[in-house]
């Protein structure tokens, strides 16, 4: 006979007991005659995908005004901020930082906005890591 602990156990025990018998309970069984373990398993939680923000390079968009965008939405201090800038200006691509999609996302459409609203052609894409 099965001891049930909740009525979330009726259901389970209701699937298996068709399947167990007075002598497979009885002989063996480490939880001795008339009980019955039933555990409950824990789905494992995936991590989020990550994207890097990324700003490319123009001839057009002033140093000083990368260095703002960079202070501004990616809290970057004045020192990593210039660092990432001329990465961006040797290289013709810097990143910005990493982030999960939504986020990524956001800071892409806020420096896109931001730059639009100030006349620059500044260009921030993402990319998945």
């Amino acid at each position: 006979m099965l001891q049930l602990t909740s009525i979330t156990d009726l259901s389970t025990a209701a699937v298996f007991a068709p399947w167990m018998s007075n002598d497979e309970n009885r002989s063996g069984s480490p939880t001795g005659p008339n009980t019955s373990v039933i555990t409950k398993v824990k789905p494992k939680t995936k991590r989020p995908n990550l994207y890097r923000v990324l700003i490319l390079n123009d001839d057009y968009t002033p140093m000083e005004f990368v260095v703002h965008v960079l202070e501004k939405f990616f809290q970057k201090d004045a020192e990593a901020a210039t660092k990432i800038m001329l990465h961006v200006h040797h290289h013709g691509i810097g990143e910005c930082g990493v982030f999960t999609y939504e986020i990524a996302e956001t800071k892409v459409t806020q420096v896109m906005d931001f730059a639009r609203k100030h006349q620059h052609p500044l260009q921030c894409v993402m990319e998945k890591k």
